[in-house]
């Protein structure tokens, strides 16, 4: 996968467009504004990890229920997750259908060090004003809410995806909060192994020869990843912790473990190439010191994200108009399941400035989430997706060209 397809320049007569829309979508934001400042900081003072976000799906669902959704609870076996569904009284099966994601699972023991309290508020505000502005005008369309629980660590839209949660879906949205501007951000894709290795115990100093060592196994397994990297390219990443390093220093350790993240910008490249040869470090470790390993996936692969130049072109045009013209970023260096929902369908995943040249996952970016930072991001948010679903709502062509431009 390239880094991004570069958004086709929009025209002066687009960019008047854009603004225009973006115009209409704050009018319709205003009166829900209060409402999405006080989500946000609800979710903010109850932090909630991956699948156990119980509060931040009852303070969400009851929002979409009091502004005319219908609200389907625990989609495909997860307690947390939910779709919301409303269309226009005439929309057929002809009649555009577009999804919102909102993402509100903390980070453990940092909190929203990610910004999910932001992206839901965002998210929702999105909904409302875009329903607000449909059902005025009668155009007619499908909007989905779709609330994805367990995005840190878990790749938690990857089972609703497997549950049939994009079947019908035209086109998929969402933001993010960030360090930067960024209309058409992408990300790496990614796979996590659980590595066990398993030895047999012994007196370290006065029978050692009777011993297996599982920490010699996890060492020179890092050993081989380590000359492993000389000869991978520039996109792979590999990072590791070891969870279990032995029992006592005085016990040959007869259990090890790591817990490993291996990340490519190539999705194929990363599962047909890079994982098996990460695998056989510790297959090769396991043989060289007499141990046994176990290897696991316990979480499912998280695809590349990559953004739809159709969509991305207007979102663009959005922001400029919002006042935050768009940078042409790197690609970012995390993983996010909204890549696996953009190999489904047409997608987009715009980052917004809440604390300039400051990275997620920080003590300081779960402060901004809380903080007065905080509004403008999910104004500008729900602004910028409800302005972008609004343009594909009117006009087929958008959708048709979002699908003629995909790549699934």
């Amino acid at each position: 996968m390239t880094t991004t397809e570069t958004p086709v320049a929009a025209s002066e007569a687009d960019a008047t467009d854009a603004a225009a829309l973006v115009d209409e979508a704050r009018e319709a934001l205003a009166a829900h504004l209060p409402t999405l400042v006080d989500v946000a900081a609800d979710l903010h003072a109850h932090p909630e990890i991956r699948f156990t976000e119980v509060h931040a799906a009852s303070r969400l669902t009851a929002e979409l229920e009091a502004a005319g959704f219908t609200v389907e609870r625990g989609f495909a076996g997860l307690e947390t997750a939910f779709v919301g569904r409303w269309s226009t009284p005439d929309a057929g099966e002809d009649a555009a259908t577009i999804a919102i994601f909102l993402e509100y699972d903390a980070l453990e023991g940092i909190g929203h060090a990610c910004g999910h309290n932001i992206i839901a508020a965002a998210g929702l505000g999105a909904a409302l004003a875009t329903k607000d502005v449909l059902a005025a005008e009668g155009t007619p369309a499908h909007l989905v809410a779709i609330g994805s629980p367990g995005e840190e660590g878990a790749a938690g839209k990857v089972p609703m995806i497997d549950g049939g949660v994009l079947d019908g879906i035209d086109l998929a949205m969402m933001i993010h909060p960030a360090g930067e501007d960024v209309a058409a951000s992408s990300s790496l894709s990614r796979v996590a192994l659980d590595v066990d290795f398993t030895g047999r115990a012994s007196h370290a100093a006065a029978h050692p020869e009777r011993g297996i060592n599982a920490l010699d196994a996890s060492t020179l397994a890092l050993t081989a990843i380590g000359l492993l990297r000389q000869q991978l390219a520039d996109d792979v990443r590999i990072h590791a912790i070891v969870t279990d390093g032995g029992q006592a220093p005085n016990i040959i350790p007869e259990h090890t473990a790591l817990r490993v993240f291996v990340r490519a910008e190539d999705r194929d490249a990363l599962l047909e190439t890079v994982v098996p040869r990460v695998k056989a470090c510790f297959e090769g470790a396991a043989i060289a010191t007499g141990c046994e390993v176990a290897i696991a996936e316990n979480t499912p692969p998280y695809f590349s994200l990559r953004p739809n130049p159709t969509l991305a072109g207007i979102a663009e045009q959005a922001m400029v108009a919002l006042g935050r013209p768009s940078s042409v970023a790197p690609q970012m260096g995390g993983s996010t399941d909204m890549g696996n929902v953009s190999h489904v369908v047409p997608a987009i995943h715009p980052m917004l400035t809440l604390l300039p040249d400051c990275s997620p996952h920080t003590r300081e970016f779960a402060e901004a989430a809380g903080g007065p930072a905080a509004e403008p991001v999910i104004a500008d948010g729900a602004a910028l997706l409800a302005a972008t679903a609004l343009a594909a709502f009117r006009d087929p062509a958008v959708v048709v060209a979002a699908k003629a431009t995909f790549a699934g």
